[in-house]
Formats: C-alpha cells, structure tokens, sequence
C-alpha cells in the first residue's frame, strides 16, 4: 500500500497542452452493486438486471465476464433506459446457483470496452443462500455492553423477541434493489457475568425461508473480547507481482486487558504464498507472495492467538491470481491525497491514483527535485502529458497534476515499461482547497508559533491549545494556481517572490460551531517553499474566537471551500 503524501510531508516538515476527453465513448452503469439477493437451496436466483450507457462520442462496444461459475453475465440491444432517460444496453446476469451449499456468496462482473474512457468497470453481485437470517447467533459483551449484527433480506420483516434484552430494528432505509439491512442487538445493561439464552422470531418475510426462530446466546463476560479488521482479508494480484503487504487491526472492544500472543498462518498443502510478520502493537502484516502461482483463487487463514474470552480469532483470506496483463486504473481511481475521496483535483495538486499492475517492482520513491515524470518506467499520462510523479508502487502511484491541465475532465493513463493501460476520468478544478489532517481524530496538520500541535496536549506529541492572537500556520493542497508560478515537478522558491496565492483567502474559525463563527485574514498564504504541491497558510488567531477542544477551522478562496478540520484554543 502506497504512503499518504501527509506523512510524507509531515516527516519532511520536521526533520500544456489541452486535451479535454478525447472523441470516444465514456462507460457508465446504473450501479455497481447487486444484492445480497437471498436464495432458497438447491435454487436458481431470480435474474438481476443492470444498464450501461455511453455520456462519451460513438457507441459503446461492450463485453463482458463474470469471476464466478455460478454468476452468467450478458449484453441485450441498445434500447430505451429503465433508470434514467436515453439509451441503454442491459446487462442481464443469471444466478445458476443450485449447486452452491447454504452461505454467502459474491462474485464480480467485469464490463469492458477497450476503445471507452472509464473502462472497464465491476459490479460486485452477492448472493446468500438460504436467506440472510441465521439458525442462531452468539453474542459476547462486556457488562452494561451490547454486542449486535447486521442482517439483510429482500423485504421488510418483523421480530418478536422472548427476553427484553434482544431486539430487531432496521438499520437503515432500504435500496432501490430492495434490501433492507436490520440489526440484531443483544444488551447486557443491569447483567452480570454468565450466559443468557433467548429467542427471536422473524416474520412476515416474502422470502419464506427467513422467516424462522433464531436461537441467540449472550455471553457476559469481565474478560477483554477480540475483534480483528478486516474480518476477512481478499486480495487480487497478478502472477509475478512483487510481495505485497496487508495488515490486520486487533482491537478489544471488552474490558481487561487485551494481549497477543501469537500469530500463525496456513494454507493448503504444498503451497507457500502467506505468511505473518511481527505485529506493531496490534497491528498484524500479512505477506502475500504470489511468485508464480497458476492464476486461480488460493485460500489460506490467519490466526491470531489473544487473551480474548473468544481466544484466537481466525481471518480467511482469499488470494485470486491473475495472469499478468496491461496496467489498469481502477474507475473513479485518481482522488485527491488528503482524505482519498472523489471530487475535483485542482490544477498542480497532489494526486493519488490506485489500479492494479502499475509496477512489478518494489516501491519506490523519488529522492529529489525536481520530481520526474517516469519512476522504475511508469509514466502517468493526463490528457497525454507526462505528470511529475512522487511514489510508485503495484497498486498506488503519487504523482502531481500539471499546472497547464484545463479545468474540466481530463483523461488519465499509466503507462509501464512502455506499455499503456486503460483510460479514465478526473475532474480537475482551479482550485479544490483541503486542509491536511494530523491523523490523530480529526485534528488538522497545523502547528502553532512555536512548532507544537495546537491539540490537547498529548503524550509523546509535542502539543498545547492555541490562544488567541497567536499565530498559525495550516498546510493544504489544492489552491491552483500561483504568482509567480512554479513548473510542474519544482520546489517553490524558498526567497522572494514566493510562490503565492492571488485573491481573497480567509480562514474560518468556529464554523457552524455553537451557532457563532469568526474569521481572519492571513499575512501569507502561498506554496511551502522547497515543496511540490504544497500550500502553507499563516493566519493570527482572532481575539473573539470561541474556544474549545475541538474548534472547526476551514479555507474560504473565495466562495470555495476547504473541508473542516478540528484545533483546540483556550
């Protein structure tokens, strides 16, 4: 897994040509989720229905497969949409799932134009056989503790329950695809230690066999109680991919004290593709290792050895090897590298983009600047331009959107070892103006005059509360534009002129925080010198600001808007 460019940075602080979308079709779906669809067992499901449409130039050409034998996936003529006005091409997928034993079970289906930008795309299709209530369930809990599970059918239910501290309620509202996720709660408020039995009746289910007696225990116990995530562990790699590495968080959600005391692997016989390395605290790598295994799925586990009052907690985990092909770039795979999430990236932003088979070498990362636009002979293309990349691995690669990419959709491409990939969309913007996150909560990256953290004080951090009138400086990324302005891949100037931000800048304290906000007007906002892509914003603490722990403060360019991130003043 790649490195977020904040820790890259946090470590550093303290030690052209327009393109637009070419003339080709743009894939999209309807969704990208089926189910979980319950079937009766020893039954085919019911046919699941998806439609594709083109928002790009010509037509669509599309095929498409399926990862599982159960799940028949094909394409019907282009006709008028279901779910949206225009025209559409319906993705019919039939569930043969009479051979599969009770259980749940998903399966992915690959859409593919070779000639489309946002292509291909998975829908992920997920069956339960049997239904999605369970025979019985057992719960542990601390005192005064719950423990709880989410269930999903494909209509509403009703629970009737013979000990006041079960229950049944949904959980959230329901799909258009009609499921409907209710949790299962088991409360140990007023009980002590020991075991309770009790019972909960479904009804009223249109899928018949859902509607049944499950028998629950709730066990109450003063031990800690593990709990591993992920739950399970599914990875994806090609043959010949280097090591990669996964990690498994312990945590206890009991009381006690909770240890590890050991982790172990296993696999089928004969093969040697998962291992365990030394847990960090309670934080477990998982090595997988695919050299040159045949491409099909692998299964092996993971077994982690605690205190717990549930003992070793074991984690499936599914390998699918695949043969070794053209790097792909995941749909929707270019965000921007402060929270990961979608939305538009500004001109000369940090970008992260993940796919698969980007780099069948160890990770690598640049050492100098300027930064280059080819690392271990992988290139990113944006609008078919190389971009200046910072960090390149198997399934993440760092780079910066150049400073010339037009506002609006551009089309961004990897190319390895001069082999190029499929192509995909980004938004890009003047400007999309996130301040970086400290990790710990949702405090921000912002230091006060005297190089702490303006946080609760905290220990091993050198930390305090701000107070008004002092002053701050909050790093960001996504501002655009600068003047002067600096070329792609460059550090900014570190002497006059600095590398600034034109227009009004204003920082926010407080906002929609208790109903009051106040606001500042900082003496320098502009790129970090010596830095590529980053902004540094130095502001004084108005004397009105309301304090707090946890004071929002936000950017204001203008009328466009950073998301918030948290101070504490006193």
């Amino acid at each position: 897994m790649g490195v977020a460019v904040s820790r890259l940075l946090l470590c550093s602080f303290f030690t052209s040509i327009s393109y637009g979308l070419w003339a080709a079709p743009q894939l999209r779906l309807s969704t990208a989720t089926v189910g979980p669809v319950s079937v009766a067992e020893k039954a085919s499901g019911p046919a699941q229905l998806i439609e594709a449409y083109n928002i790009g130039d010509g037509s669509l050409s599309l095929k498409v497969t399926a990862s599982a034998d159960w799940l028949i996936p094909a394409t019907g003529a282009l006709r008028p949409c279901q779910s949206r006005a225009g025209a559409c091409i319906p993705i019919e997928m039939q569930l043969r799932t009479s051979s599969l034993a009770k259980g749940i079970y998903t399966g992915l289906v690959t859409i593919e134009d070779p000639n489309a930008v946002d292509a291909p795309q998975t829908v992920t299709v997920t069956v339960q056989i049997g239904g999605g209530i369970p025979d019985q369930l057992e719960f542990l809990a601390p005192p005064g503790g719950a423990g709880s599970v989410v269930v999903t059918t494909n209509s509403e239910i009703r629970g009737q329950s013979d000990q006041p501290w079960l229950s049944l309620a949904l959980d959230a509202s329901g799909s258009f695809r009609f499921t409907y996720p209710y949790r299962i709660r088991a409360s140990a408020a007023g009980m002590g230690e020991g075991s309770y039995h009790g019972a909960l009746t479904i009804s009223g289910s249109s899928f018949a066999p859902d509607n049944k007696t499950v028998n629950v225990t709730l066990r109450v116990t003063s031990q800690p109680i593990g709990r591993v995530t992920p739950a399970r562990l599914s990875v994806r790699l090609a043959q010949g991919a280097p090591r990669q590495t996964r990690w498994l968080s312990l945590e206890n959600s009991g009381l006690g004290s909770l240890t590890l005391t050991g982790v172990k692997s296993s696999m089928a016989s004969g093969e040697n593709w998962l291992s365990t390395g030394t847990p960090v605290g309670f934080l477990v790598p998982v090595v997988l290792d695919v050299g040159q295994l045949a491409p099909k799925t692998y299964q092996g586990t993971v077994e982690l050895a605690t205190n717990a009052a549930n003992g070793t907690l074991a984690v499936p985990v599914d390998l699918e090897v695949v043969p070794k092909s053209q790097p792909l770039t995941f749909f929707g795979g270019v965000v921007n590298n402060v929270n990961f999430l979608p939305g538009p990236i500004a001109q000369g932003d940090l970008a992260a983009l993940f796919g698969d088979q980007l780099l069948f070498k160890d990770p690598a990362q640049a050492g100098s600047l300027p930064l280059e636009n080819n690392m271990g002979g992988v290139r990113v293309l944006v609008n078919g331009q190389p971009a200046p990349i910072y960090y390149a691995s198997y399934g993440q690669i760092n780079f910066q959107i150049p400073y010339g990419t037009p506002a609006g959709s551009a089309v961004v491409q990897v190319e390895r070892d001069g082999e190029r990939g499929n192509t995909i969309s980004a938004e890009v913007a003047e400007r999309a103006p996130r301040l970086m996150r400290l990790g710990i909560g949702d405090y921000g990256l912002i230091v006060n005059q005297d190089y702490t953290f303006p946080i609760p004080e905290t220990a091993g951090l050198a930390s305090h509360p701000a107070h008004p009138g002092d002053a701050l400086t909050l790093y960001a990324l996504g501002l655009g534009l600068t003047d002067p302005p600096v070329g792609d891949g460059a550090g900014a100037p570190a002497a006059e002129p600095l590398a600034r931000i034109p227009g009004p800048v204003k920082v926010h304290f407080n906002g929609g925080f208790q109903g009051y906000s106040s606001s500042a007007d900082p003496f320098f906002t502009g790129l970090t010198p010596n830095f590529v892509g980053l902004f540094q914003i130095n502001v004084i603490i108005p004397e009105d600001v309301t304090r707090g722990r946890e004071v929002p403060v936000y950017l204001d360019l203008g009328g466009i808007f950073s998301n918030r991130v948290n101070i504490a003043i006193e």
